[in-house]
C-alpha cells in the first residue's frame, strides 16, 4: 500500500513538473508557436493582453493569438524568440506619434 502511494505522489511530482516545463516563456522560440497545445498558447497570450492591456485595450489574449500565429506561419520566424514577436505585435498595434 505504501509503495502504490509513493508511485502515485512520484507519478504526479513528474506530471506537474511536465507541465510546467511544456508552458511557453518568452525565451522561447517562435518556432516552437505552431507546435505549442492550445492551452499553453491561451496562457500565454493571456499573460501578455493582462502585461500590456495598460497601453491598449486592443492588447487582448485574442489579438496576441491572432498577431502570434501570423507571426510564425507567415514567412520563416528562424531564430526569433516569442519577446521580439510580442514586441512587433505590440509594436503594430500601437499607432504612430502624431507630430507635434
Amino acid at each position: 500500500m505504501r509503495t502504490s502511494f509513493k508511485i502515485l505522489l512520484c507519478s504526479a511530482l513528474c506530471l506537474s513538473t511536465g507541465a510546467q516545463a511544456a508552458k511557453l516563456t518568452m525565451d522561447d522560440k517562435v518556432a516552437r508557436w505552431p507546435r505549442a497545445t492550445t492551452e499553453e498558447k491561451v496562457d500565454f497570450a493571456t499573460r501578455m493582453g493582462k502585461a500590456f492591456s495598460s497601453l491598449s485595450p486592443s492588447l487582448d489574449r485574442n489579438y496576441f493569438i491572432k498577431c502570434l500565429e501570423e507571426t510564425a506561419n507567415i514567412g520563416n520566424p528562424r531564430d526569433i524568440k516569442l519577446e521580439e514577436a510580442v514586441k512587433m505585435c505590440v509594436a503594430v498595434d500601437r499607432p504612430p506619434s502624431e507630430p507635434e
